[in-house]
């Protein structure tokens, strides 16, 4: 093609009286694209397409995240980003019908190693649907943030029981909302008509009127209700907590700092809150599937700093990694991490949380601390150190 091009110009100019030579052109910098960027090494030709293949699919853990637009795909689309390592790990963040149906996948479906899901999704496995050997086949990695419950609602909505036999969107099904937001309407007493809707569509029908409220559980702040402008005549409803929730759940809030068109300057709205959980099938010690979920966890490990550092999700600076998650047991990988990072490190959040676990529950026992307000968990932890030095005090007996 070049060729021709000078063969054009060079007839052209003949006809004109001029010779190529006489003509001043701008220098021109042919470069050759193969020369202009390097391909990527992944890209390139390495051996048979048996051997690509087992290469690509011998260090892949498949993630089960949630809705797009959640918190929870978002810390699944982090954990690939932080943790792929060529070869050596891939993580596949799978979008899916949210946390309740996160379990589900973890138990069935194939390719999918690890989850993220919520402790009343696992209670409601074991005792409503009766999963056989539940807390044997799944055990946690790490306890994550809590998710908060947000009833958006319409201003004529004043409080929960104003929502009594209206319609309500719960989410899709699957998702944490379809589970969660059932569970506490139910113990609310609280009857509505439900609706299953997603949530770009049940935002549209809530500013029409065609539903009076929606719910979402997700960790906040939640970017649609942030944004949100001021005077949309929607606003948050208080879902106040009791002991009715005290087994699966904790108190949260929603204030202006989170949500500044939503809730007024220097004010809050009490919620409930539900605690996340990232958990793994327990494969059989040894085997293939676990060896991956193994390197998995020993790299979450090793790479915890960078989480918590922007442009990460700022909840993760929120996990503290010895955290414990009643009724679960921790995969074994995880607990050796949790062991080595105790031995080689000087005492720490974590390695002194861990060691004081077992302390600490009995003190919140005998204390009746089981729901807190960060507020609330700062002097009961005061409150702790000055009765674990009383019991150090006592004579051993």
């Amino acid at each position: 093609m070049r060729t021709l091009l000078v063969a054009c110009v060079g007839t052209v100019l003949t006809l004109t009286g001029l010779r190529l030579a006489e003509v001043a052109f701008p220098r021109i910098a042919v470069v050759s694209a193969a020369r202009a960027q390097a391909i990527p090494k992944s890209l390139e030709p390495s051996g048979s397409e048996y051997a690509v293949r087992e290469r690509k699919n011998a260090a892949t853990v498949g993630v089960a995240g949630g809705l797009l637009s959640g918190t929870y795909m978002k810390f699944a689309d982090e954990l690939a980003q932080v943790l792929d390592d060529g070869d050596k790990l891939r993580v596949l963040p799978i979008v899916t019908y949210g946390a309740a149906s996160n379990l589900d996948d973890l138990l069935y479906l194939r390719g999918v190693d690890v989850a993220i899901t919520q402790s009343d999704v696992f209670e409601y496995f074991r005792t409503q649907r009766k999963i056989a050997n539940l807390d044997k086949r799944v055990n946690y990695i790490i306890r994550l943030p809590v998710s908060e419950m947000h009833v958006l609602a319409r201003n004529e909505i004043k409080t929960i029981e104003d929502l009594r036999g209206k319609k309500v969107s719960f989410g899709p099904a699957g998702s944490a909302s379809s589970l969660t937001g059932t569970i506490v309407f139910q113990r609310l007493g609280v009857q509505v008509e439900q609706a299953l809707l997603d949530n770009p569509t049940a935002m549209q029908k809530l500013k029409s009127g065609e539903i009076s409220a929606l719910v979402r559980v997700i960790g906040k702040p939640i970017d649609v209700f942030e944004k949100m402008p001021a005077n949309s005549g929607l606003h948050f409803v208080s879902i106040p907590f009791s002991k009715n929730f005290a087994d699966y759940y904790t108190v949260g809030e929603l204030t202006s700092k989170d949500y500044p068109t939503l809730v007024g300057e220097g004010e809050r709205v009490d919620t409930i809150a539900v605690p996340a959980v990232l958990a793994a099938f327990n494969w059989p010690k040894g085997s293939d599937r676990y060896q991956r979920v193994q390197r998995f966890v020993q790299a979450l490990f090793a790479n915890w700093d960078k989480f918590r550092q922007p442009p990460r999700h700022p909840k993760w600076r929120d996990v503290n990694l010895a955290a414990t998650v009643p009724g679960w047991t921790r995969l074994s990988a995880a607990t050796e991490m949790l062991d080595q990072l105790a031995a080689q490190t000087e005492p720490s959040a974590a390695t002194t949380a861990q060691a004081s676990s077992s302390a600490f529950a009995s003190f919140l026992a005998e204390n009746g601390g089981t729901n807190l307000t960060p507020q609330q968990r700062e002097a009961l932890f005061r409150q702790f150190e000055q009765w674990q030095r009383q019991r150090q005090a006592q004579p051993a007996r």
